[in-house]
């Protein structure tokens, strides 16, 4: 059974940073590749970074040249580096393993592929 935890949400104030971890068990974690994701209150949960078994990267226009995903294979765990934070950032983060990266880009496959974290608040003030 796949397990997949997030950690490192918190309230900092605007330009502040976080750094968020996912970490996953139960899957052959280097061979898959893994999207970080995020949802505000009344809207849809959005891509914010994705990240292949390769280590090619994509990112949410909203968060180029602020946010940077990255994966240690030996930890099992998935990071992302979020600077420059913006109150617009506030959002639920998720994180998502087994999609299919392709096009360039972290595709969710739909529920029965994949497995999601319970997510972490991240809030940022003005």
């Amino acid at each position: 059974q796949v397990h997949v935890v997030e950690s490192g949400g918190g309230s900092v104030q605007a330009g502040g940073s976080l750094r968020l971890s996912c970490a996953a068990s139960g899957i052959t974690f280097s061979a898959n590749a893994i999207g970080w994701y995020r949802q505000a209150p009344g809207k849809q949960r959005e891509l914010v970074a994705g990240i292949n078994s390769g280590g090619h990267t994509n990112y949410a226009d909203s968060v180029k040249g602020r946010f940077s995903i990255s994966r240690d294979n030996a930890k099992n765990t998935v990071y992302l580096q979020m600077n420059s934070l913006k109150p617009e950032d506030t959002a639920v983060y998720y994180c998502h393993i087994g999609g299919a990266y392709y096009s360039g880009s972290y595709n969710y496959r739909g529920s029965d592929f994949g497995s999601w974290g319970q997510g972490t608040q991240v809030t940022v003030s003005s």
